[in-house]
């Protein structure tokens, strides 16, 4: 009677404060539950086995609206023909590359985010049953290192965050110039077409014409010879110049993101921007402040300043603390009260992460540093060929005048009867020769523009 006694007192006990095996289950089972209301769920997405390339360019509106750096206002029409910065645009809006990396955008964000959460408290606990009692212990602990290299972390991942955007402007900014690169070729391409056409479409009627005559003893064999290896010659050209256009008709197809039956119609840009002497200086003056890439490694090198403070942080006691409470299975008492773990930093003392931070800054400040030297390099080569190729062009334009003019006063001579077919198409294809070599050298020139104003950050279309 007296043990029915007491188990009836602990019955009443263990009812007054809710602690029974069962309902401690429950509590925990319904906390569990709470919790999970916020948990993300998993969904498969399964990769796709079609390409998605577009039939035709179809964006028209001003570049203004798309808020890509260093683009000014030009409307985009494709039935009209494309511009050079129509090009560049939608290159950059349309890259199938270009699309994947703004998604790293997304993730630097969400690291951001990751990185001002404090850590989940720990909760833990335990039930033990004697004959008498039913006895418990939990406890709820919150280690608080985190607290001390929050801000820290923060800083890096802002900076990071600032470094991947970056990352993705400049990748922009290399797709819009390869995009205009593509566009100086092809405009070249179909000018030397039409050079390169007619020289062939010249010495092939002058072969014609020689092999009549040699039937007719009115040439050598020579000369005959000497012609169908010019012929020859200009075939090549072509035969060349037509995988060129091919080249470069699928690289400008694949880099807009479309399909690659696709011919795109261009047209003559508005504008050739060019870079005077005083400019230069300036925008190598102005590089480390305006380059995407080079701001992108300044970003990386304070977001690892900030994670070499953060391992620094780290490095002092680690401490944890919470509050428990329990309740002896053998004499039934109950208690509560703080718990204090202080990890000693006696052995460990974070000397590893910090070592590899600072290992770490000082690859990123060499990596800055061996960037910014080789930008001011390949800068300066890419200036001085500009300037070269214009000295060459303007030595080329006069003969090109000087070849077009005897070319002229070869055909009234031919009208006249006082010049043989055979030596007006040879001088017609020596002048169609030079015409090739303008056409090229310039083309050459306004990709290296292209290329220098990639190099300096230049705005596209900037006067």
């Amino acid at each position: 009677m007296h043990r029915a006694a007491r188990t009836r007192r602990v019955s009443a006990t263990d009812e007054r404060i809710g602690l029974r095996p069962s309902r401690i289950l429950l509590c925990v089972l319904a906390a569990g539950a709470t919790a999970l209301g916020g948990c993300s769920i998993y969904r498969p997405k399964p990769l796709p086995w079609q390409p998605n390339l577009a039939p035709a360019p179809t964006v028209i509106v001003p570049a203004r609206d798309l808020g890509i750096p260093g683009l000014r206002p030009e409307p985009i029409d494709p039935s009209k023909g494309l511009t050079e910065t129509n090009v560049a645009t939608l290159a950059v809006l349309g890259n199938p590359r270009l699309r994947a990396v703004r998604r790293r955008d997304g993730v630097a964000r969400a690291q951001l985010f990751a990185a001002g959460l404090l850590p989940d408290p720990v909760l833990s606990g335990g039930i033990a049953k004697s004959p008498f009692f039913t006895g418990y212990d939990a406890a709820l602990t919150e280690a608080l290192r985190a607290l001390v290299t929050r801000g820290a972390a923060k800083a890096a991942a802002k900076a990071q965050t600032q470094r991947v955007h970056l990352d993705v402007v400049w990748q922009e900014w290399q797709v819009a110039a390869r995009a205009r690169e593509l566009y100086v070729e092809a405009r070249t391409l179909r000018r030397l077409r039409v050079a390169v056409g007619r020289r062939r479409r010249d010495l092939e009627q002058l072969y014609r014409r020689d092999e009549t005559a040699l039937a007719q003893h009115e040439v050598t064999a020579t000369e005959v010879s000497v012609d169908l290896a010019a012929w020859s010659a200009a075939e090549a050209d072509w035969r060349a110049l037509e995988l060129r256009t091919n080249t470069n008709r699928h690289a400008l197809d694949e880099l807009l993101g479309l399909e690659p039956s696709v011919h795109l119609r261009l047209r003559r840009p508005t504008r050739e921007p060019t870079i005077d002497a005083a400019e230069y200086r300036s925008a190598v003056a102005q590089l480390p402040h305006r380059r995407p890439d080079l701001l992108a490694l300044r970003a990386g090198y304070r977001s690892q300043e900030q994670r070499l403070r953060e391992a620094i942080l780290g490095q002092f006691p680690l401490l944890a603390v919470g509050i428990e409470k329990t309740r002896s299975a053998e004499e039934g008492i109950q208690s509560s009260g703080f718990n204090v773990s202080l990890t000693l930093p006696i052995f460990n003392r974070n000397r590893g992460p910090i070592a590899v931070a600072r290992a770490s800054r000082a690859y990123l400040y060499r990596s800055y540093r061996a960037r910014l030297d080789e930008s001011v390099v390949q800068a300066d080569e890419v200036w001085r060929a500009t300037q070269i190729m214009r000295r060459q062009l303007v030595t080329l334009a006069a003969r090109r005048a000087a070849m077009a003019h005897a070319a002229a006063m070869a055909r009234r001579s031919l009208s006249a009867g006082t010049l043989r077919y055979a030596d007006y198409a040879r001088l017609e294809s020596a002048a169609t020769g030079v015409d090739v070599q303008f056409l090229e050298l310039r083309g050459s020139l306004r990709q290296a523009e292209v290329v220098l104003a990639t190099l300096l950050a230049w705005p596209i279309g900037s006067r």
